[in-house]
């Protein structure tokens, strides 16, 4: 099992900065990628980005490319998205996931076990 706990949601004006955090822990050895998605109201849950905990590989929906950027922590058992230059339309609820092997497409939400509880990310115009 893998516990994840999102933090850093909040309200910002269009054009701000947010820094979500994501602390992992449990048999989090067994993931080999940790992702970002985000649900907004009414609409799917969607990729946003992920990174690999070796080598520390990302990748970014072409929505984010540019303004946001994820990292980690390998000691701290951490994942952060750092969200720039946010735009109204990046409005949802954002949740960190952790799929309970390797995968091959991380852009896929069904390929990921493990969920956090959702931070709330609201951009006003």
């Amino acid at each position: 099992q893998v516990q994840l706990v999102e933090s850093g949601g909040g309200l910002v004006q269009a054009g701000g900065s947010l820094r979500l955090s994501c602390a992992a822990s449990g048999r989090t050895f067994s993931s080999r990628v940790m992702g970002w998605f985000r649900q907004a109201p009414g609409k799917e849950r969607e990729f946003v980005a992920a990174v690999s905990w070796s080598r520390g590989n990302t990748y970014y929906a072409d929505s984010v490319k540019g303004r946001f950027t994820i990292s980690r922590d390998n000691a701290k058992n951490t994942v952060y998205l750092q969200m720039n230059s946010l735009k109204p339309v990046d409005t949802a609820v954002y949740y960190c996931a952790a799929p309970s092997g390797s995968i091959v497409v991380v852009s896929t939400a069904r390929n990921y076990a493990y969920w956090g509880q959702g931070t709330q990310v609201t951009v006003s115009s």
